[in-house]
């Protein structure tokens, strides 16, 4: 059974353990609503890396009827939704998009969230995997039921008032993942009636910060950003717009080092939203 030593796998090593029946693929795009963030799959030339299986945690993997974009789903949910994607409390997980680095750190994140550590992203992509000459299909695998058990830890998400009592904690940083316009209100949200700003005594980290092109930067490069922002022995609570690019921050946190991380599930969607939750600009 293949072993992942790190958060994050190359090409090298899923074309390597392609065919091992541990190893789950799983596809995590989710379509992105960042300016110069293209997916490489259209509607007119979709391919999937062979004996993939489609994750959507955007419309079914998620709490459904929710007014917030794809919040995270009861344990049994998400323990029957995976079980029919194949995979097992064995399986060997490996989360792409087809951006580059985008959605599949969430889906890694969840599955964290929901006790399962045999889990990484694949670093670069899909794009990285067809840019290499990589085979490639246009369907997603055919699978039977796996065995998955979800247990949730419930520290690895959390809600907005966990993230209000941290705003004056010193021993938490607010990792803010929107780009500095927004995150000064100087740039409109994307969505309708969300107000401008940010937390009180968040941090801004504009998640391409973290990344080289499509792919993570290297630990030593993370580990600077990192140090710039936030001490070793704090937390840190990362947030975005809807909570997919927090969960970079999360994911280029991890590889630095940083152990004690959650990510504000509701993120801008939720805090910006009319309300007397504090929202500053300067």
């Amino acid at each position: 059974m293949p072993k992942i030593s790190s958060s994050l796998v190359d090409t090298e090593w899923v074309a390597e353990n392609l065919n091992d029946n541990s190893v789950v693929v799983l596809d995590t795009s989710v379509p992105p609503v960042v300016p110069g963030y293209v997916p490489i799959n259209t509607e007119d030339n979709f391919s999937v890396i062979p004996g993939a299986r489609r994750f959507d945690y955007d419309g079914v993997v998620c709490k459904p009827n929710s007014s917030l974009p794809h919040m995270m789903p009861t344990a049994e949910l998400f323990q029957e939704e995976v079980r029919k994607l194949g995979v097992s409390s064995d399986s060997t997980i490996i989360v792409y998009d087809d951006v580059g680095l985008y959605a599949s750190p969430r889906a890694w994140w969840m599955f964290r969230a929901m006790g399962h550590e045999k889990v990484a992203v694949l670093n670069g992509g899909l794009p990285k995997w067809i840019s290499e000459g990589r085979g490639s299909v246009d369907a997603y695998a055919e699978v039977a039921l796996g065995n998955f058990v979800a247990n949730l830890d419930e520290n690895l998400f959390c809600d907005f008032e966990v993230v209000l009592k941290a705003l004056d904690d010193p021993s938490c940083e607010i990792l803010d993942a929107r780009s500095k316009a927004r995150f000064k209100g100087e740039a409109p949200e994307p969505r309708p009636g969300v107000r401008g700003g940010h937390m009180p005594n968040a941090k801004n980290l504009p998640f391409p910060q973290v990344l080289d092109g499509g792919e993570l930067k290297s630990i030593v490069e993370l580990e600077e950003v990192f140090a710039n922002l936030v001490e070793k022995n704090q937390k840190i609570v990362t947030s975005c717009g809807s909570g997919i690019t927090a969960c970079i921050l999360t994911l280029a946190a991890t590889v630095a080092g940083y152990k004690n991380l959650s990510v504000y599930d509701g993120s801008w969607s939720e805090w910006g939203l009319p309300s007397k939750l504090p929202v500053v600009t300067d």
